[in-house]
Protein backbone atom coordinates (compact mmCIF):
# COMPACT_ATOMS: atom_id res chain seq x y z
CA UNK A 1 0.00 0.00 0.00
CA UNK A 2 0.86 3.40 -1.14
CA UNK A 3 2.30 5.19 2.43
CA UNK A 4 0.46 8.16 1.62
CA UNK A 5 -2.59 6.51 1.11
CA UNK A 6 -2.72 5.01 4.58
CA UNK A 7 -5.15 5.69 6.82
CA UNK A 8 -6.41 4.73 10.43
CA UNK A 9 -9.94 2.84 10.57
CA UNK A 10 -12.70 5.78 10.43
CA UNK A 11 -9.76 8.40 11.24
CA UNK A 12 -9.13 7.28 14.65
CA UNK A 13 -6.05 8.86 16.18
CA UNK A 14 -2.74 7.05 14.99
CA UNK A 15 -0.28 5.76 17.01
CA UNK A 16 -1.90 5.85 20.30
CA UNK A 17 -2.03 9.39 19.92
CA UNK A 18 1.59 10.20 20.85
CA UNK A 19 2.73 11.50 17.14
CA UNK A 20 1.50 10.85 13.84
CA UNK A 21 2.62 8.08 11.65
CA UNK A 22 4.72 9.60 9.99
CA UNK A 23 6.70 10.78 12.16
CA UNK A 24 6.56 6.64 14.29
CA UNK A 25 8.54 6.37 10.39
CA UNK A 26 10.94 9.00 10.49
CA UNK A 27 14.59 9.17 12.20
CA UNK A 28 15.36 9.47 15.61
CA UNK A 29 18.10 8.58 18.14
CA UNK A 30 19.88 5.10 18.58
CA UNK A 31 19.80 3.55 22.08
CA UNK A 32 23.29 4.88 22.39
CA UNK A 33 22.78 8.38 21.80
CA UNK A 34 19.73 8.42 23.57
CA UNK A 35 21.90 6.94 26.72
CA UNK A 36 24.92 9.40 26.16
CA UNK A 37 21.76 12.21 26.39
CA UNK A 38 20.16 10.48 29.61
CA UNK A 39 23.52 10.27 31.44
CA UNK A 40 23.71 14.14 30.91
CA UNK A 41 20.56 15.03 32.31
CA UNK A 42 20.82 12.49 35.09
CA UNK A 43 24.35 14.25 35.97
CA UNK A 44 23.18 17.81 35.62
CA UNK A 45 20.17 16.80 38.36
CA UNK A 46 22.28 14.90 40.79
CA UNK A 47 24.24 17.73 40.73
CA UNK A 48 21.55 20.11 41.25
CA UNK A 49 19.91 18.13 43.97
CA UNK A 50 23.66 17.74 45.94
CA UNK A 51 23.71 21.84 45.30
CA UNK A 52 20.48 22.45 47.09
CA UNK A 53 21.11 20.10 50.05
CA UNK A 54 24.38 21.20 50.24
CA UNK A 55 23.03 25.15 50.78
CA UNK A 56 19.95 23.85 52.43
CA UNK A 57 20.95 24.18 56.50
CA UNK A 58 23.25 27.64 56.17
CA UNK A 59 20.42 29.43 54.34
CA UNK A 60 19.12 31.57 56.63
CA UNK A 61 16.18 32.64 54.64
CA UNK A 62 12.93 30.45 55.25
CA UNK A 63 11.05 30.21 52.25
CA UNK A 64 14.19 29.46 50.31
CA UNK A 65 15.23 26.99 52.53
CA UNK A 66 11.62 25.79 52.01
CA UNK A 67 12.15 25.98 47.94
CA UNK A 68 15.29 23.75 48.55
CA UNK A 69 13.89 21.15 50.04
CA UNK A 70 11.18 20.91 47.28
CA UNK A 71 13.77 21.33 44.19
CA UNK A 72 16.12 18.59 46.13
CA UNK A 73 13.43 16.23 46.16
CA UNK A 74 12.26 16.66 42.70
CA UNK A 75 15.99 16.31 41.30
CA UNK A 76 16.38 13.19 43.32
CA UNK A 77 12.85 11.87 41.44
CA UNK A 78 14.33 12.63 38.20
CA UNK A 79 17.51 10.95 38.92
CA UNK A 80 15.97 7.81 39.68
CA UNK A 81 14.05 7.93 36.34
CA UNK A 82 16.79 8.52 34.43
CA UNK A 83 18.89 5.83 36.29
CA UNK A 84 16.07 3.20 35.42
CA UNK A 85 15.45 4.22 31.54
CA UNK A 86 19.28 3.83 31.66
CA UNK A 87 19.16 0.16 32.81
CA UNK A 88 16.03 -0.56 30.28
CA UNK A 89 18.14 0.66 27.36
CA UNK A 90 20.97 -2.46 27.45
CA UNK A 91 23.07 -0.17 29.68
CA UNK A 92 23.41 -1.55 33.11
CA UNK A 93 23.52 1.76 35.25
CA UNK A 94 27.22 1.78 35.64
CA UNK A 95 28.84 4.64 34.95
CA UNK A 96 26.04 7.07 36.18
CA UNK A 97 28.54 8.27 38.43
CA UNK A 98 31.61 9.60 35.38
CA UNK A 99 31.94 13.19 35.16
CA UNK A 100 30.58 13.81 31.03
CA UNK A 101 33.36 16.43 30.56
CA UNK A 102 35.61 18.33 32.80
CA UNK A 103 33.56 21.99 32.04
CA UNK A 104 30.35 20.67 32.81
CA UNK A 105 31.93 19.49 36.42
CA UNK A 106 33.17 23.11 37.13
CA UNK A 107 29.77 24.66 35.99
CA UNK A 108 28.45 22.89 39.27
CA UNK A 109 31.40 23.46 41.05
CA UNK A 110 31.17 26.98 40.38
CA UNK A 111 27.75 27.55 41.45
CA UNK A 112 27.89 25.24 44.64
CA UNK A 113 30.73 27.35 46.26
CA UNK A 114 29.30 31.13 45.62
CA UNK A 115 29.47 32.87 48.34
CA UNK A 116 26.23 34.50 48.22
CA UNK A 117 22.57 32.85 48.11
CA UNK A 118 21.59 35.62 45.15
CA UNK A 119 24.90 34.01 42.80
CA UNK A 120 23.33 30.61 43.46
CA UNK A 121 19.82 31.15 42.58
CA UNK A 122 21.08 33.45 39.63
CA UNK A 123 23.42 30.18 38.09
CA UNK A 124 20.69 27.55 39.10
CA UNK A 125 17.87 29.23 37.64
CA UNK A 126 19.07 31.46 34.75
CA UNK A 127 21.82 29.02 33.58
CA UNK A 128 21.56 25.74 34.44
CA UNK A 129 18.32 24.80 34.97
CA UNK A 130 17.17 26.78 31.65
CA UNK A 131 20.02 24.47 29.62
CA UNK A 132 18.54 21.52 31.39
CA UNK A 133 15.44 22.42 29.61
CA UNK A 134 16.76 23.23 26.58
CA UNK A 135 18.32 19.65 26.28
CA UNK A 136 15.67 17.53 26.89
CA UNK A 137 12.94 19.55 24.61
CA UNK A 138 15.78 18.61 22.08
CA UNK A 139 15.60 15.17 22.91
CA UNK A 140 11.51 15.34 22.67
CA UNK A 141 12.06 17.05 19.17
CA UNK A 142 15.37 14.57 18.38
CA UNK A 143 13.93 11.30 19.40
CA UNK A 144 11.59 8.73 17.15
CA UNK A 145 8.53 9.05 19.84
CA UNK A 146 7.17 5.45 19.04
CA UNK A 147 10.89 3.77 19.47
CA UNK A 148 11.82 5.71 22.73
CA UNK A 149 8.68 6.93 24.40
CA UNK A 150 9.24 5.52 27.44
CA UNK A 151 12.32 8.42 27.29
CA UNK A 152 9.53 10.26 25.90
CA UNK A 153 7.47 10.15 28.77
CA UNK A 154 9.92 10.81 31.44
CA UNK A 155 11.37 13.70 29.74
CA UNK A 156 7.76 15.06 29.63
CA UNK A 157 7.35 14.61 33.25
CA UNK A 158 10.72 16.06 34.04
CA UNK A 159 9.77 19.27 32.07
CA UNK A 160 6.89 19.75 33.97
CA UNK A 161 8.67 19.80 36.93
CA UNK A 162 11.40 22.02 35.62
CA UNK A 163 9.41 24.39 34.94
CA UNK A 164 7.59 24.82 38.84
CA UNK A 165 11.18 25.38 39.55
CA UNK A 166 12.24 27.50 36.95
CA UNK A 167 9.20 29.83 37.92
CA UNK A 168 10.10 30.14 41.55
CA UNK A 169 13.41 31.00 40.28
CA UNK A 170 12.24 33.46 38.52
CA UNK A 171 10.05 35.10 41.14
CA UNK A 172 12.95 35.02 43.69
CA UNK A 173 15.09 36.55 41.65
CA UNK A 174 13.09 39.53 41.13
CA UNK A 175 11.93 39.52 45.04
CA UNK A 176 15.59 39.45 46.09
CA UNK A 177 16.85 41.96 43.54
CA UNK A 178 18.39 44.38 46.39
CA UNK A 179 20.27 41.20 48.32
CA UNK A 180 23.88 41.17 48.54
CA UNK A 181 25.43 39.70 45.44
CA UNK A 182 29.23 39.01 43.93
CA UNK A 183 30.92 41.55 42.26
CA UNK A 184 31.03 41.16 38.90
CA UNK A 185 28.06 38.51 39.05
CA UNK A 186 27.09 39.25 35.17
CA UNK A 187 30.41 38.10 34.16
CA UNK A 188 30.82 35.19 36.10
CA UNK A 189 27.26 34.09 34.60
CA UNK A 190 28.93 34.12 31.09
CA UNK A 191 31.45 32.08 32.31
CA UNK A 192 29.27 29.77 33.09
CA UNK A 193 27.50 29.75 29.71
CA UNK A 194 31.07 28.99 28.28
CA UNK A 195 31.74 26.49 30.52
CA UNK A 196 28.55 24.64 29.11
CA UNK A 197 29.31 25.56 25.72
CA UNK A 198 32.48 23.74 25.71
CA UNK A 199 31.49 21.10 26.98
CA UNK A 200 28.92 20.75 24.23
CA UNK A 201 26.02 22.32 25.49
CA UNK A 202 24.53 20.81 28.50
CA UNK A 203 22.97 17.79 26.62
CA UNK A 204 26.46 16.93 24.53
CA UNK A 205 24.71 17.49 21.77
CA UNK A 206 27.07 20.36 19.96
CA UNK A 207 30.90 20.23 19.41
CA UNK A 208 33.31 20.41 22.26
CA UNK A 209 37.17 21.96 21.85
CA UNK A 210 40.02 22.28 23.87
CA UNK A 211 39.48 25.89 24.39
CA UNK A 212 41.01 27.38 27.30
CA UNK A 213 39.37 27.80 30.29
CA UNK A 214 37.02 30.55 30.76
CA UNK A 215 38.24 33.87 31.82
CA UNK A 216 38.04 34.56 35.64
CA UNK A 217 37.53 30.75 36.51
CA UNK A 218 37.67 28.91 38.44
CA UNK A 219 36.63 31.78 40.54
CA UNK A 220 34.48 30.32 44.06
CA UNK A 221 35.42 26.86 43.80
CA UNK A 222 39.09 27.78 43.10
CA UNK A 223 39.02 26.41 47.03
CA UNK A 224 36.97 23.72 47.33
CA UNK A 225 33.34 23.96 48.70
CA UNK A 226 33.42 23.22 52.22
CA UNK A 227 29.47 22.09 53.90
CA UNK A 228 28.10 24.14 56.72
CA UNK A 229 26.71 22.41 59.53
CA UNK A 230 24.97 24.97 61.71
CA UNK A 231 21.51 26.21 60.45
CA UNK A 232 21.12 29.79 59.45
CA UNK A 233 18.04 31.70 60.66
CA UNK A 234 16.91 34.57 59.20
CA UNK A 235 15.42 37.79 61.26
CA UNK A 236 11.99 36.21 61.80
CA UNK A 237 13.57 33.64 64.02
CA UNK A 238 15.14 36.18 66.85
CA UNK A 239 15.32 33.80 69.63
CA UNK A 240 16.80 30.56 68.40
CA UNK A 241 18.31 29.31 71.32
CA UNK A 242 14.95 29.45 73.27
CA UNK A 243 13.96 26.26 75.04
CA UNK A 244 11.51 27.96 77.19
CA UNK A 245 8.69 25.94 76.03
CA UNK A 246 8.22 22.43 76.63
CA UNK A 247 6.05 21.86 73.44
CA UNK A 248 5.50 17.43 74.15
CA UNK A 249 4.99 17.90 77.88
CA UNK A 250 1.99 20.44 77.34
CA UNK A 251 0.63 17.87 74.28
CA UNK A 252 0.74 14.83 76.16
CA UNK A 253 -0.64 16.75 79.70
CA UNK A 254 -4.51 15.36 79.35
CA UNK A 255 -6.10 17.95 81.22
CA UNK A 256 -5.66 20.61 78.61
CA UNK A 257 -8.17 21.80 76.02
CA UNK A 258 -7.25 20.27 72.78
CA UNK A 259 -7.72 24.15 71.32
CA UNK A 260 -4.91 24.75 73.11
CA UNK A 261 -2.86 21.63 72.57
CA UNK A 262 -3.64 22.71 68.23
CA UNK A 263 -2.20 25.59 68.78
CA UNK A 264 0.89 23.90 70.14
CA UNK A 265 0.75 21.47 67.75
CA UNK A 266 1.56 24.31 65.03
CA UNK A 267 4.16 25.31 67.08
CA UNK A 268 5.90 21.81 66.59
CA UNK A 269 5.25 21.60 62.96
CA UNK A 270 6.71 24.83 62.02
CA UNK A 271 9.82 23.66 64.23
CA UNK A 272 10.33 21.26 62.26
CA UNK A 273 12.24 23.23 59.79
CA UNK A 274 15.01 21.52 62.07
CA UNK A 275 14.43 18.15 60.21
CA UNK A 276 15.56 19.63 56.99
CA UNK A 277 18.18 21.02 58.70
CA UNK A 278 19.54 18.03 60.15
CA UNK A 279 19.15 15.60 57.08
CA UNK A 280 20.72 17.51 54.75
CA UNK A 281 23.87 17.08 56.56
CA UNK A 282 23.04 13.16 56.78
CA UNK A 283 23.01 13.27 52.59
CA UNK A 284 25.48 16.05 51.97
CA UNK A 285 27.84 13.48 54.10
CA UNK A 286 27.17 10.26 53.95
CA UNK A 287 28.71 9.61 50.25
CA UNK A 288 28.94 5.99 50.90
CA UNK A 289 25.38 5.26 50.48
CA UNK A 290 23.55 3.81 47.59
CA UNK A 291 21.44 6.26 45.86
CA UNK A 292 18.19 4.45 46.77
CA UNK A 293 18.82 5.66 50.33
CA UNK A 294 19.53 9.40 49.00
CA UNK A 295 16.58 8.80 47.31
CA UNK A 296 14.03 8.10 50.27
CA UNK A 297 15.77 10.51 52.48
CA UNK A 298 15.41 13.05 50.39
CA UNK A 299 11.87 12.50 49.93
CA UNK A 300 11.66 12.30 54.10
CA UNK A 301 13.16 15.84 54.32
CA UNK A 302 11.01 17.34 51.76
CA UNK A 303 8.03 16.00 53.87
CA UNK A 304 9.20 17.22 57.25
CA UNK A 305 9.72 21.03 55.31
CA UNK A 306 5.89 20.57 54.12
CA UNK A 307 5.37 19.90 58.06
CA UNK A 308 7.02 23.33 59.02
CA UNK A 309 5.01 25.12 56.52
CA UNK A 310 1.75 22.94 58.12
CA UNK A 311 2.83 25.05 61.07
CA UNK A 312 3.06 28.51 59.06
CA UNK A 313 0.06 28.04 57.26
CA UNK A 314 -1.68 27.10 60.63
CA UNK A 315 -0.64 30.27 62.26
CA UNK A 316 -1.24 32.40 59.63
CA UNK A 317 -5.10 31.15 59.14
CA UNK A 318 -5.37 31.11 62.89
CA UNK A 319 -4.15 35.51 62.62
CA UNK A 320 -1.07 34.65 64.52
CA UNK A 321 2.32 36.37 64.07
CA UNK A 322 4.68 34.13 64.66
CA UNK A 323 8.04 35.63 64.00
CA UNK A 324 6.48 37.93 67.08
CA UNK A 325 4.88 35.57 68.93
CA UNK A 326 6.61 32.25 68.96
CA UNK A 327 10.30 31.44 69.59
CA UNK A 328 11.34 28.42 66.79
CA UNK A 329 14.57 27.58 68.09
CA UNK A 330 17.29 25.44 65.95
CA UNK A 331 19.11 23.95 68.90
CA UNK A 332 17.95 20.04 67.88
CA UNK A 333 19.57 20.44 64.05
CA UNK A 334 22.55 23.01 65.36
CA UNK A 335 23.30 20.26 68.45
CA UNK A 336 23.20 17.31 66.02
CA UNK A 337 24.91 18.57 63.48
CA UNK A 338 27.85 19.83 65.16
CA UNK A 339 27.86 16.84 68.05
CA UNK A 340 27.08 13.63 65.74
CA UNK A 341 28.18 11.76 62.87
CA UNK A 342 26.25 11.11 60.03
CA UNK A 343 25.29 7.76 61.08
CA UNK A 344 24.48 8.94 64.76
CA UNK A 345 22.06 11.61 63.48
CA UNK A 346 20.36 9.02 61.35
CA UNK A 347 20.17 6.84 64.49
CA UNK A 348 18.32 9.61 66.57
CA UNK A 349 16.21 10.67 63.87
CA UNK A 350 14.73 7.21 63.68
CA UNK A 351 14.52 6.70 67.43
CA UNK A 352 12.14 10.02 67.41
CA UNK A 353 10.26 8.91 64.26
CA UNK A 354 9.50 5.25 66.21
CA UNK A 355 8.12 7.22 69.05
CA UNK A 356 6.28 9.07 66.96
CA UNK A 357 4.17 5.44 65.97
CA UNK A 358 3.37 5.35 69.79
CA UNK A 359 0.12 6.31 71.89
CA UNK A 360 1.21 9.59 72.42
CA UNK A 361 2.11 9.90 68.82
CA UNK A 362 0.87 10.71 65.25
CA UNK A 363 -2.39 9.30 65.82
CA UNK A 364 -2.70 11.24 69.15
CA UNK A 365 -1.94 14.37 67.31
CA UNK A 366 -4.66 13.97 65.12
CA UNK A 367 -7.43 13.13 67.54
CA UNK A 368 -6.52 16.66 69.09
CA UNK A 369 -6.99 17.79 66.06
CA UNK A 370 -9.99 16.18 65.32
CA UNK A 371 -11.57 17.23 68.85
CA UNK A 372 -9.87 21.24 68.52
CA UNK A 373 -12.80 22.62 66.05
CA UNK A 374 -9.84 23.26 63.36
CA UNK A 375 -10.93 21.18 60.62
CA UNK A 376 -7.18 22.28 59.30
CA UNK A 377 -5.16 21.40 62.09
CA UNK A 378 -7.66 17.42 61.74
CA UNK A 379 -6.56 17.43 57.85
CA UNK A 380 -2.60 18.76 58.44
CA UNK A 381 -2.60 16.06 60.98
CA UNK A 382 -4.21 13.69 58.80
CA UNK A 383 -1.10 13.68 56.65
CA UNK A 384 1.32 14.06 59.28
CA UNK A 385 0.53 10.64 60.77
CA UNK A 386 0.64 9.36 56.83
CA UNK A 387 3.97 10.50 56.11
CA UNK A 388 5.31 9.32 59.33
CA UNK A 389 3.74 5.93 58.60
CA UNK A 390 6.20 6.28 55.50
CA UNK A 391 9.19 7.00 57.40
CA UNK A 392 8.65 4.41 59.86
CA UNK A 393 9.35 2.26 56.77
CA UNK A 394 12.17 4.34 55.06
CA UNK A 395 13.98 3.84 59.03
CA UNK A 396 13.52 0.08 59.09
CA UNK A 397 14.90 -0.11 55.45
CA UNK A 398 17.82 2.10 55.66
CA UNK A 399 18.92 1.85 59.78
CA UNK A 400 17.13 -1.00 61.48
CA UNK A 401 18.28 -3.11 58.99
CA UNK A 402 21.96 -2.05 60.25
CA UNK A 403 20.82 -4.41 63.53
CA UNK A 404 19.93 -7.03 61.96
CA UNK A 405 16.11 -6.21 62.05
CA UNK A 406 16.47 -5.94 65.99
CA UNK A 407 14.05 -3.04 66.97
CA UNK A 408 14.98 -2.87 70.48
CA UNK A 409 18.58 -2.60 69.37
CA UNK A 410 17.97 -0.03 66.89
CA UNK A 411 16.32 2.03 69.83
CA UNK A 412 18.96 1.83 72.97
CA UNK A 413 21.92 3.22 70.06
CA UNK A 414 19.41 6.26 69.25
CA UNK A 415 18.56 6.75 72.57
CA UNK A 416 22.61 6.53 73.60
CA UNK A 417 23.09 8.93 70.35
CA UNK A 418 20.59 11.52 71.80
CA UNK A 419 22.36 11.63 74.91
CA UNK A 420 25.36 12.20 73.62
CA UNK A 421 23.87 16.04 72.68
CA UNK A 422 24.84 18.25 75.49
CA UNK A 423 22.31 20.93 75.17
CA UNK A 424 23.50 24.17 76.89
CA UNK A 425 20.53 25.78 78.07
CA UNK A 426 22.23 27.47 81.07
CA UNK A 427 25.03 28.69 79.67
CA UNK A 428 23.17 30.14 76.72
CA UNK A 429 21.24 32.12 79.07
CA UNK A 430 24.28 33.30 81.23
CA UNK A 431 26.22 33.70 77.32
CA UNK A 432 23.17 36.07 76.82
CA UNK A 433 21.84 34.36 73.74
CA UNK A 434 18.70 33.88 75.23
CA UNK A 435 16.17 34.04 78.57
CA UNK A 436 14.63 31.40 77.37
CA UNK A 437 11.23 33.64 77.66
CA UNK A 438 8.55 31.32 78.18
CA UNK A 439 6.39 32.99 75.34
CA UNK A 440 3.62 30.84 75.66
CA UNK A 441 0.64 32.47 77.83
CA UNK A 442 1.03 35.67 75.56
CA UNK A 443 0.65 33.43 72.68
CA UNK A 444 -2.79 31.66 74.50
CA UNK A 445 -4.04 34.91 76.02
CA UNK A 446 -4.34 36.89 72.78
CA UNK A 447 -5.80 33.51 70.58
CA UNK A 448 -8.30 33.23 73.34
CA UNK A 449 -9.24 36.92 72.91
CA UNK A 450 -9.23 37.07 69.45
CA UNK A 451 -11.96 33.79 69.57
CA UNK A 452 -13.95 35.27 72.62
CA UNK A 453 -12.93 32.36 74.77
CA UNK A 454 -11.89 32.58 78.22
CA UNK A 455 -8.56 31.07 78.65
CA UNK A 456 -8.14 27.51 80.13
CA UNK A 457 -6.56 28.67 83.87
CA UNK A 458 -4.18 25.46 83.81
CA UNK A 459 -3.01 25.86 80.15
CA UNK A 460 -2.00 29.63 80.82
CA UNK A 461 -0.04 28.67 83.52
CA UNK A 462 2.60 26.20 81.90
CA UNK A 463 5.36 27.27 82.60
CA UNK A 464 7.62 24.02 81.59
CA UNK A 465 11.28 23.87 79.90
CA UNK A 466 13.67 21.80 78.25
CA UNK A 467 16.24 22.88 80.86
CA UNK A 468 15.86 18.78 81.79
CA UNK A 469 14.28 16.70 79.67
CA UNK A 470 14.29 15.90 75.76
CA UNK A 471 11.00 15.70 73.89
CA UNK A 472 10.56 12.30 74.56
CA UNK A 473 10.56 13.39 78.23
CA UNK A 474 14.01 11.62 79.29
CA UNK A 475 16.39 13.46 81.03
CA UNK A 476 18.81 15.21 78.76
CA UNK A 477 22.78 15.97 79.10
CA UNK A 478 23.32 19.01 79.89
CA UNK A 479 26.89 20.60 81.02
CA UNK A 480 25.11 24.34 82.61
Amino acid sequence: MNESKYRAYKGLPEVAGICSLAQAAGPGLSVNECVDRLKRYHYALHRLWHLFNARLTAEPVYEIKMAFSLHGHLCAQHVTAMRERVAEMRHPPLGLDKIPHDRLRLFFDEMVAAPHTYDVLAAVYTRALPALKRGMERHLNDTNRLADWPSVRLIRFALLEVDDMLAWGGEALKCLADEPRSEGLEAWLSSLEACLNDAGGLDGTEPTGDAPLPSGLPRFSAVPFRYHRTPGRDARFPDPYNMGVHAEEFLYTPDFPASAKTLMMYFKRLREIDVPEMMASILVESVDKPWEFHRDMTRQLWDEARHAMMGEAGFVKLGVDWPRQVMVNFTWSKGLNEQLKPAERHAVLWFIEQGLMSKTGKRYEWEVGRDSGDPLSELFQDYDWADEVLHARIGREWYVSQFGDNVEKAAHYGSECWSKVVSDWAAWREAHLTEHRNWWPELYADFCRRRGIAPDPAAMAFRTSYAETRADLKRIASSG
